[in-house]
């Protein structure tokens, strides 16, 4: 897999994209990163990005210009997500939408906000992660890579500790305990020790459910909704 970043800051990225998962992926081949800085598509001699808005207002807006051409050079394949509060909010199905397609780029605003021709004439989708508005479209960026690359098959040790992950079957995931069985008065509950496997995966599934209930309700109203349509 190819994963195309569109940005005015390509430094944001080198150290994340090298390490842990993400690095150990790129190494294996499973995917390559692909940085595009904006700014090599200006023409001036300050390299400028963004400009004031039209109708007036506070901010600045990034120019559609360098991201035109940059389409125009680079000519991606694949889904082209642009990072925006105003975005569809990006979930799990997102992530594995992405996770199977042979190339991926991602267009990181900066600034007020980027040209509403960027969004109409090159993005293929809007994409947001979450309620609130970060400094730019780079940490957003690094959130949805990283969603993405776990689920590359070989990315992670084994299948299973993805299949296990919340949203990954529609709940979130049930609490997890490693050694001491015992800290500070704090116990590992008794079933987890017990070695009675059916007993362990009975209560991981009790405790998904209980959680989803309580802090997710939507998610549970929406697997029900699924259980009673099948």
């Amino acid at each position: 897999m190819r994963i195309n970043i569109w940005t005015i800051f390509p430094e944001f990225f080198e150290g994340p994209l090298a390490t842990s998962i993400l690095g150990r992926a790129a190494v294996a081949e499973l995917v390559e990163y692909r940085l595009v800085d904006l700014r090599q598509y200006t023409h001036d001699r300050h390299r400028t990005v963004d400009d004031e808005p039209y109708g007036g207002g506070a901010g600045m807006v990034m120019k559609p210009e360098p991201f035109f051409e940059a389409n125009d050079d680079q000519r991606p394949a694949g889904p082209i997500v642009l990072l925006t509060p105003r975005g569809k909010l990006f979930d799990h199905s997102a992530a594995v939408r992405y996770s199977v397609a042979e190339e991926l780029t991602l267009l990181c605003g900066h600034y007020k906000g980027v040209d509403e021709r960027v969004a109409s004439g090159i993005a293929t989708e809007e994409v947001s992660v979450g309620d609130y508005v970060l400094s730019g479209g780079e940490p957003a960026a690094l959130i949805v890579v990283d969603a993405v690359v776990r689920l590359l098959p070989g990315s992670l040790g084994d299948h299973e500790s993805a299949a296990s992950d919340s949203f990954y079957d529609g709940w979130l995931a049930p609490p997890v305990y490693t050694r001491p069985a015992e800290y500070r008065g704090l116990e590992v509950p008794e079933v987890l020790r017990s070695g009675d496997h059916a007993r362990i995966t009975e209560w991981r599934q009790q405790q998904a459910e209980s959680a989803t209930r309580s802090r997710r309700p939507e998610l549970w109203r929406a697997r029900e909704e699924q259980q009673a349509e099948e």
